[in-house]
């Protein structure tokens, strides 16, 4: 039976990968879309790549992490001996002193691979930098597809192991943000603007942590009757609006670490005084 998708005998059938190959419908064109498709996953991937440059820089430069009551989310807690002491802040010298380099390499593991293996920055990042596919209703460049069933993609699977890390570090920075209530010499009942930058920050982290699908599954997963377990499924369906706004609270969080720690930096390398608000 035609279908009007059988390329003519007369013609041979395109070849190429993914779509394109002979077990495929013969349509020529690489995709029949009209609009600028391409400025999503552009954007997309300037916007990590620029994270990851300034996250590089930030994690492998050791310095200007500290200036009290602030220190760096992307230094915070301390585990290497190395580490600029902060008073009561989180000094946890598990790795001693034969740990030489950036002791942001030590924490910087835990948040980045919740996010790398997050299922939003999955689809961020296949778009943007692997074209697996482009975009949608654009055909993809591979010859084949096998999604995460192999090496190393398969480590995607240990996303729910780094929510809990992940749950563990924003409990960290939710410490760091109340000791931001701190003057300069550690007297409480202050508040800076840096105070203010924190205080966005751990909001964000929260929600893009609790707004996570693993996070959601884990509260009301594999449930047969919400009826009997109407807690959870309250909780289910809080974690269920947030997770609707996932995309947006990964990018807002995302640029409030970075602004958190930028700011860190502009005061303790005498760039920027924090205005004090009280």
């Amino acid at each position: 039976m035609a279908t009007g998708t059988e390329p003519p005998a007369t013609e041979p059938h395109p070849r190429g990968a993914g779509v394109h190959t002979p077990t495929r419908a013969a349509i020529r064109a690489r995709h029949l879309r009209t609009d600028r498709w391409w400025l999503a996953p552009a954007a997309t991937a300037a916007g990590l790549l620029a994270f990851v440059v300034y996250s590089t820089w930030r994690a492998f430069a050791n310095a200007d992490y500290y200036a009290a009551p602030y220190v760096s989310p992307f230094y915070s807690p301390c585990l290497a001996e190395n580490c600029e002491p902060m008073r009561s802040g989180p000094n946890w010298e598990i790795f001693g002193g034969w740990w030489g380099v950036s002791p942001a390499i030590l924490i910087l593991i835990f948040p980045l691979g919740f996010r790398l293996t997050c299922y939003y920055y999955r689809k961020a990042y296949y778009r943007g930098f692997w074209a697996s596919p482009p975009a949608c209703a654009v055909a993809e460049p591979h010859k084949k597809y096998t999604g995460e069933t192999r090496f190393p993609l398969i480590l995607q699977n240990i996303h729910r192991y780094f929510f809990y890390a992940a749950l563990l570090v924003a409990l960290i920075l939710t410490y760091d943000t109340v000791l931001a209530f701190r003057d300069e010499h550690y007297a409480w009942g202050h508040m800076g603007l840096g105070t203010l930058v924190f205080l966005a920050n751990i909001v964000l982290i929260w929600a893009y942590t609790l707004s996570c699908h693993s996070c959601r599954h884990i509260v009301g997963g594999k449930l047969k009757h919400f009826s009997r377990h109407p807690v959870r499924y309250r909780m289910w369906q809080w974690v269920g609006k947030l997770n609707a706004r996932h995309m947006q609270l990964a990018w807002a969080s995302l640029v409030s670490v970075a602004l958190a720690d930028f700011y860190v930096y502009l005061v303790a390398s005498g760039a920027f005084d924090d205005p004090r608000l009280f």
